[in-house]
């Protein structure tokens, strides 16, 4: 027995004193069981009987109680260790991390903000990238056809999808994968480095029980005590702040349709996860609440320097919080023109005082807001100014062609191709394109109003332009086609309407549906075309 005892305590002894240090979680058990220690060292010394058999059996029950501890306290850092060590890029970062620490010598606390604030700088060159990326994407994107098929057009999305990576190829409009680039990185960059600090909490790492700062000097305690939850409000707050930020006074928030419920559900959900990241963070290490907490403090400080119009300008990015919210046009006085004023965010703007290009500028984006009069407003005094603008007597007619007003509609989009065709064919790229787009609404407005030999003229001009090259032009040509193949139905001209449709439909296999239907029915065709086109 004497034996067997003595043999369980060399074995207690003889164990790893790093793994024997892990015993401190079971200090109340030590605690009793020092004090049966300092009793027997006295019944020692004063000689009292039956010590020899008490001192054999107390050490056989310290002996059982090591062997449970350990065992307990192994079978854990066991699985820390499979978890985090043999998981190469943790086991990588944490070897970073102590490099790190051996030369500077800093304590812990400093070692994980400092390496999070390297890692978050290392990253913001990706960002500013991803947003000059997207700003191209934004400029070129409205004028590609959709990547999804109108609603009730027939088309297959296989088509339309084809039909849109080419055309996106085709204007050099970057990947839509953009979109994701920076959220790609940076989301596995804060799991391994969440990761690779619990690890080293968790098993105990040289120094992280004394490598804190003001309450919570041992990082590998949890938050507890009356101090304990400020670590979590704070990450928990800041994760609220971060998303009310990005989302608030973002031009998406204003987006219309699908796209604007989108993002309200997605500010929603983000809301609604403070609460399981607060909860969550009670059962981190603090060494990883430290981590957290300087990552989420980061995030905002980037958030309100990309909001500042200087550093947006040194960066060379678009304004992220400019509102989408459209100007709004002001009449005061009763001299006309001369007492137009622009509201914007910035001020108030004299709009007589602004050159023709920034009044068009202005009207478009009044247009965006709903407000067809104060847009329409704006081009006539652009109007007043350059009587020539051709851009503004292409928005003017449609414009009027959107209120019904047919005939002054189709009167301004005439305007235009005559100016266009003033000095002849026009063979500038945009003139082009203006001339394309003037041709098929004025064709348009005349058909309205019962004018079809009118319309018809406007719209078998496009048909004698050069196919453009440009891929912004190139569809405005075949959508014209489409439109003319639909109007020559409509005049029992079926032969004609089928020979533009198929050229319409070698750059956009989705057309072939409409061939099918006009060799099944030519006035079925005409009228469900008509039907289909969106303004």
């Amino acid at each position: 027995m004497r034996l067997s005892t003595i043999t369980k305590l060399r074995r207690a002894r003889s164990s790893p004193p790093s793994l024997r240090h892990f015993l401190c979680y079971y200090s109340s058990s030590y605690s009793s069981h020092s004090s049966l220690i300092s009793s027997d060292h006295h019944h020692h010394r004063d000689g009292g009987p039956n010590y020899r058999h008490r001192r054999s059996s107390e050490l056989y029950w310290q002996s059982s109680l090591d062997s449970i501890s350990f065992s307990r306290r192994f079978s854990t850092h066991t699985g820390a260790s499979e978890s985090g060590e043999h998981f190469l890029p943790v086991e990588t970062l944490i070897s970073l991390l102590d490099s790190y620490h051996a030369f500077t010598g800093l304590p812990w606390w400093v070692i994980i903000s400092s390496s999070t604030v390297v890692m978050r700088l290392a990253i913001f060159p990706l960002v500013v990238l991803q947003l000059k990326k997207l700003k191209i994407i934004g400029e070129l994107l409205p004028q590609l056809p959709p990547p999804f098929p109108p609603p009730l057009s027939g088309q297959s999305f296989k088509d339309q999808i084809t039909l849109f990576w080419k055309e996106k190829e085709a204007s050099g409009c970057p990947s839509v994968f953009w979109f994701f680039s920076s959220f790609a990185v940076q989301v596995p960059c804060f799991f391994l480095w969440l990761m690779s600090v619990r690890t080293m909490s968790l098993n105990h790492h040289p120094g992280f029980d004394t490598g804190g700062v003001l309450w919570l000097q041992n990082l590998t305690d949890y938050p507890h005590g009356v101090l304990g939850p400020i670590f979590p409000l704070c990450i928990a707050g800041l994760h609220f702040a971060n998303v009310q930020l990005s989302v608030r006074k973002s031009s998406l928030e204003h987006a219309p349709g699908t796209l604007k419920l989108l993002v309200k559900i997605y500010k929603v959900y983000s809301q609604l996860l403070t609460l399981p990241i607060l909860i969550a963070t009670f059962y981190v290490p603090q060494g990883s609440l430290i981590y957290w907490l300087t990552n989420s403090t980061f995030s905002l400080i980037q958030l309100l320097c990309l909001r500042h119009p200087d550093v947006l300008e040194y960066l060379g990015l678009p304004e992220m919080n400019a509102s989408a919210v459209a100007p709004t046009v002001i009449k005061r006085g009763s001299s006309g023109m001369a007492d137009i004023v622009i509201r914007t965010k910035e001020g108030e703007i004299s709009a007589p005082k602004l050159s023709p290009e920034d009044l068009i500028s202005y009207s478009i984006e009044v247009l965006g807001g709903g407000n067809k009069d104060d847009a329409i407003t704006l081009l006539r005094l652009t109007l007043e100014k350059d009587p020539g603008q051709v851009r503004a007597l292409l928005i003017m007619g449609q414009t009027l062609l959107h209120k019904k007003q047919y005939a002054e509609a189709a009167e301004c989009l005439e305007k235009s191709i005559s100016k266009l065709l003033i000095a002849g064919n026009p063979t500038d790229v945009k003139e082009v394109d203006l001339l394309i787009l003037s041709s098929q609404w004025a064709g348009i407005a005349n058909m309205l109003q019962g004018k079809m030999e009118e319309g018809l003229e406007h719209l078998e001009r496009i048909a004698q332009v050069k196919v453009p090259e440009d891929a912004k032009c190139k569809a405005h040509y075949y959508d014209g086609l489409v439109i003319l193949s639909s109007a020559l139905a409509n005049v029992d001209r079926k032969d004609e309407a089928l020979k533009y449709l198929q050229k319409a439909a070698r750059y956009n296999p989705a057309y072939n549906k409409y061939i099918e239907q006009m060799q099944a029915d030519a006035k079925e065709f005409a009228s469900d075309l008509s039907n289909i086109r969106r303004y």
